[in-house]
């Protein structure tokens, strides 16, 4: 599965589908805003491998699904896709890869499979950890300072990056989220060892057709709003509220699956596409 890396992203068609207009400049706010508005605005969601079929990372690919269609993605087209958008506002990007710890039992060493990214601020002395595609009501709204201890309030959410020991040679980094106890729940750890575009290629790859993959058997549905995180497990919805409200229900068939996803997260079935029942 090969990038197409001479295409070059239509800046103003994104910039209109996350909500943004006007002129942008590599600064701090527009990074804010542009990562609040991206969260806001592309669902997650892992239709292609429920479907059969290995999501593509090539740039154009992504500009047609995530961009110009009622669709999303999953991490590595989420992140993918804001990678190229940072770069052409002029920021500067390293991709990074984290080890999920968030649902982890004790002992649970699981593989390094999440993108995300580290950002430069032209003027600014600190890096930022950029990341709209976990798919978590514990996800980032907004990019978080890349330094120890750093805690940020991405109203709703409240976030803040540790440090904990570790063997490696490299520092250890782990997000966190704050929960509605108060409570400080890990997200996932992750090092500054810079990973390229074809390592994402190989995991993308994995985690779509591993038969041990939950992302290749079970569809998974994330949408946040300006009011609430909406969340689709196989044919459960979940609704979380702002104000830490919970709602659950069991939706009928694929038939009500499909029509919520329609209705609640904006987003089509590829055309002849049927949900497995």
């Amino acid at each position: 599965m090969a990038l197409d890396r001479d295409h070059a992203l239509d800046l103003d068609t994104y910039l209109a589908r996350i909500g943004l207009r006007g002129e942008h400049r590599p600064t701090l706010a527009v990074l804010r805003s542009v990562h609040r508005a991206h969260a806001l605005s592309i669902p997650f969601e892992n239709l292609d491998p429920v479907l059969g079929t290995v999501p593509s990372l090539a740039l154009a690919d992504l500009e047609t699904k995530l961009v110009r269609s009622r669709r999303g993605g999953y991490c590595y087209e989420q992140n993918t896709l804001l990678a190229a958008a940072l770069r052409a506002l002029g920021f500067e990007v390293t991709l990074l890869c984290a080890r999920v710890v968030l649902g982890a039992g004790p002992g649970d060493i699981r593989p390094r499979t999440h993108m995300l990214m580290r950002v430069r601020v032209p003027g600014e002395p600190t890096p930022y950890l950029a990341d709209v595609g976990f798919g978590s009501t514990g996800s980032l709204l907004e990019p978080i300072a890349l330094v120890t201890g750093a805690e940020l309030h991405d109203s709703p959410r409240h976030h803040r990056l540790a440090q904990p020991p570790h063997d490696g040679p490299l520092e250890l980094w782990e997000l966190q989220a704050r929960t509605g106890d108060g409570r400080w729940q890990g997200q996932y750890v992750f090092t500054l060892e810079p990973y390229e575009a074809p390592d994402f290629e190989v995991i993308n790859w994995h985690i779509a057709t591993n038969p041990r993959s939950p992302f290749a058997h079970l569809l998974y549905v994330q949408r946040a709003t300006a009011d609430a995180h909406l969340a689709l497990a196989g044919r459960t919805l979940v609704v979380t509220g702002n104000d830490g409200s919970r709602e659950e229900r069991e939706l009928a068939d694929a038939a009500e699956v499909e029509r919520v996803l329609a209705d609640a997260f904006a987003i089509d079935l590829p055309q002849g596409a049927r949900l497995p029942e």
